[in-house]
């Protein structure tokens, strides 16, 4: 419970940080990744499977982005059943925005920690979230 209790304080400052864009935490996830695919794009699939938070309304979560202009999405032209997602440059606006505020909420959360137990948490998170789902 301690832990659930610790990840439910993290995240609480984490809604902070991003509901004054009027974002999420998933859709804050979604920008997050869109960023980090470039001008390549990913299909809605992909985005799906990389969120920190696993949710089955991965394409009504991108409809509510696309609806703010956060990101854009056309259908692939070599495969027509799939659709490409891209951050725009006002999604990127948000991201750039939100970063200084959301590494302070991070860096708070851990303040309580010296640096090696700090370094000491994160591998064992790492260790945690490396072992295969059920």
């Amino acid at each position: 419970m301690t832990l659930l209790r610790a990840a439910d304080l993290v995240r609480r400052d984490a809604v902070r940080v991003v509901e004054p864009h009027g974002l999420t935490l998933q859709q804050f996830n979604v920008l997050r990744i869109l960023r980090g695919a470039g001008d390549v794009g990913l299909p809605t699939l992909e985005v799906g499977a990389r969120m920190i938070e696993q949710t089955p309304g991965t394409t009504r979560l991108l409809d509510r982005l696309e609806a703010k202009g956060l990101i854009r999405r056309e259908r692939c032209r070599q495969d027509r059943r799939q659709h490409l997602c891209w951050i725009t440059p006002a999604g990127r606006d948000v991201l750039e925005k939100t970063h200084a505020p959301m590494e302070a909420a991070h860096e708070a959360s851990l303040q309580a920690l010296a640096s090696a137990d700090r370094a000491r948490l994160l591998t064992l998170l790492e260790q945690i979230l490396s072992r295969p789902s059920p």
